[in-house]
């Protein structure tokens, strides 16, 4: 295992410091940060709060761990120093994407693997305990690809799985796949949705009738090359209904929840929409899938969203990336709106030459945010991880 690297610095720095302006700037304090990683390329791809207080996150690493690369899960305290890390792997390629603390105080992983299962790259679920050690693992796939993007836990103790197959469904390419297991991993039912060409699912929450909302994305369906796709199912994973969202070009879907009102709110991003290169674009609909409101945010370059919230208040956060405003080559992006979409204010993050990116975000008790992204130096493909603290000064 090669050295790690891991700075955590305790600031007080001023948003103007971090932000060149797009429009309005939330006065926010960068409370902490915490950066982790060594030589190799390491990325975090969700972060979640724990109930001692202190945060997890999952990602994939090849710096450490036991083969290319390895699924990697890091425990920190309340101000973003490491408790502990924990790598999954055998030789080849595994991958972690998705974490959820689970009601036993353990945690419930799910991403790829290329070491274990029945093809080459299957969906791969783990549980562990309170302190990372996995309790069980299970690999979902057929012989050829497969891959896990969200897991949760679900009302009855069970998993509920989103993803992609190549190994079944219909058509030749990759259908968005839904696997439900019961609470020791093993399979319950599995469905798959799609059409003659590429369909992917990247996010899945249970609603409050005890279904499902998938997010992802169509080039089978729709009105362009890519549309947002949008699934409601029963809690059999049998469809309700479905949207797509789009128009001529390419737009992509990558994150839903369920909003108070029983509708939905999704965020990706368009080209076909909007005001440059890619937008981000943030959707909202009733609670049969229909448009209520969108709105797009960007400038004249490549912004995307990547994971939506909504606030007590009944507004959004989305976080992801933005080409258009901030100080590097991508910045990390938080916006926020009020509950018709209206950005109330904005935020990025990032340095000179450097790529960073939000790939989630969550809202503290203190109406604060962490922001969980990685950052690479453009020219490598050597990634590092980035956790903060963001403190709101109003």
């Amino acid at each position: 295992m090669r050295s790690r690297s891991i700075i955590t610095l305790v600031v007080i720095v001023a948003c103007i410091t971090l932000f060149v302006p797009e429009s309005w700037c939330q006065d926010f304090n960068v409370e902490w940060r915490s950066v982790f990683g060594a030589e190799g390329s390491d990325v975090g791809s969700f972060v979640q709060p724990t109930v001692d207080g202190g945060y997890v996150f999952v990602g994939t690493t090849d710096s450490f761990g036991a083969g290319e690369t390895d699924a990697w899960l890091v425990k920190t305290d309340m101000y973003g120093n490491e408790e502990w890390s924990r790598t999954f792997g055998g030789e080849f390629a595994d991958m972690g994407k998705s974490v959820r603390q689970t009601s036993d105080g353990g945690y419930i992983i799910t991403g790829a693997t290329r070491s274990f299962g029945a093809g080459k790259r299957d969906v791969w679920l783990i549980k562990t305990d309170m302190y990372g050690n996995e309790e069980w693992s299970r690999t979902f796939g057929g012989p050829e690809w497969e891959y896990g993007r969200s897991v949760e836990q679900t009302d009855d103790g069970g998993y509920i799985i989103a993803g992609y197959t190549n190994s079944f469904g219909v058509g030749s390419s990759y259908n968005i796949w839904l696997i439900k297991t019961n609470a020791g991993g093993a399979l319950q039912w599995q469905k798959t949705f799609g059409g003659r060409w590429k369909d992917y699912g990247y996010s899945v929450q249970q609603t409050t009738d005890g279904g499902y909302i998938v997010t992802g994305e169509t080039s089978s369906f729709g009105s362009g090359d890519y549309d947002i796709w949008l699934i409601k199912t029963d809690a059999q994973g049998n469809m309700e209904w479905e949207n797509t969202f789009g128009g001529i070009g390419v737009d992509r879907g990558r994150d839903g929840i369920q909003t108070a009102d029983g509708g939905y709110i999704v965020t990706g991003y368009t080209t076909s929409f909007g005001a440059g290169l890619e937008d981000a674009w943030l959707i909202k609909t009733d609670a049969q899938g229909n448009m209520e409101w969108e709105n797009t945010f960007g400038g004249s370059e490549v912004d995307r969203g990547r994971i939506v919230m909504q606030t007590p208040e009944g507004g959004y956060i989305f976080g992801g990336y933005t080409a258009s405003f901030g100080s590097g080559f991508d910045d990390m992006w938080v916006v926020r709106t009020d509950m018709n979409g209206n950005r109330i204010w904005s935020w990025t993050f990032g340095k000179e030459y450097y790529m960073d990116r939000v790939t989630s975000v969550i809202q503290t008790d203190d109406r604060g945010l962490v922001v969980l992204g990685q950052s690479r130096l453009i020219g490598t493909h050597d990634y590092d991880v980035q956790i903060m603290k963001l403190k709101a000064g109003r």
